[in-house]
């Protein structure tokens, strides 16, 4: 699927009938038991570096925010930013080349993975089930260090990515919602995935929770000289407040 395919998509929407009839603004955050596995590599090297063998990568508490704002105003989509901050390091002996460079010996890592999603999306269904459907614009940053004893590679990786993004939940009590959402792009051999599944409850005090399940996947090939199959899932667990 490719970027006019998703603009055309995301414009159907717009003649949908929009349920939205309140204005709304929540914001919160948490956090996310985040369990990494996978490998990556730059395209000049013949093997991939796993994430837990070589680099030795564990489950780590990772942190999220957010923050929505759902109006009345039919034409314009209702906005939700999401950013997560994962950071992943080890150290440990081990062997693997990564961008020409041999490392073995004690080798020790540090990489840093942001995401922020802007998400502008519709409201098609809005009582006992939702059905949002939009699109979601995501920028992905990572920053990465790799040293050993003789030698150290630093870099950064930037991209902005447009996916395509959808919910579907359930409200069978007032102020608690079951949902499922999802976005996801896939293009020129790569696709990114974001899948959550949630259960969130509002109480009358303004205050809510959330607690659910969320994978992340980047299966990137030749993206800025890298490719990748990463994969990063677990529980995470949040609070909100919302006006």
């Amino acid at each position: 699927m490719n970027i006019k395919q998703l603009t055309c998509l995301l414009g159907l929407t717009i003649s949908c009938s929009v349920q939205a009839d309140t204005l709304s603004f929540s914001v919160g955050g948490g956090a996310w038991n985040a369990s990494p596995s996978g490998s990556f590599q730059k395209t000049i090297d013949p093997l991939a570096v796993d994430v837990e063998s070589n680099l030795f990568w564990e489950e780590e508490s990772q942190g999220y925010l957010f923050a929505t704002l759902e109006h009345f105003v039919p034409i314009i989509p209702n906005v939700r930013i999401i950013h997560t901050a994962m950071d992943h390091s080890g150290s440990g002996n081990t062997s693997f080349t990564f961008d020409g460079t041999n490392y073995t010996g004690n080798v020790s890592n540090e990489f840093s993975i942001e995401t922020t999603d802007i998400i502008a999306y519709y409201e098609v269904l809005d009582n006992v089930v939702s059905l949002d459907l939009g699109l979601n614009i995501r920028s992905l940053k990572v920053d990465y260090t790799i040293s050993s004893v003789a030698d150290s590679t630093t870099d950064s990786l930037s991209e902005t990515v447009p996916m395509l993004y959808a919910l579907v939940g359930a409200s069978p009590l007032p102020g608690l919602i079951i949902s499922g959402e999802i976005s996801y792009i896939a293009l020129d051999g790569s696709s990114i995935s974001d899948i959550t599944a949630k259960v969130a409850y509002t109480t009358s005090f303004l205050v809510g929770v959330e607690a659910g399940y969320r994978k992340q996947t980047f299966e990137l090939d030749d993206v800025s000289d890298t490719n990748s199959k990463l994969d990063f899932d677990g529980i995470f667990a949040g609070a909100y407040i919302k006006f």
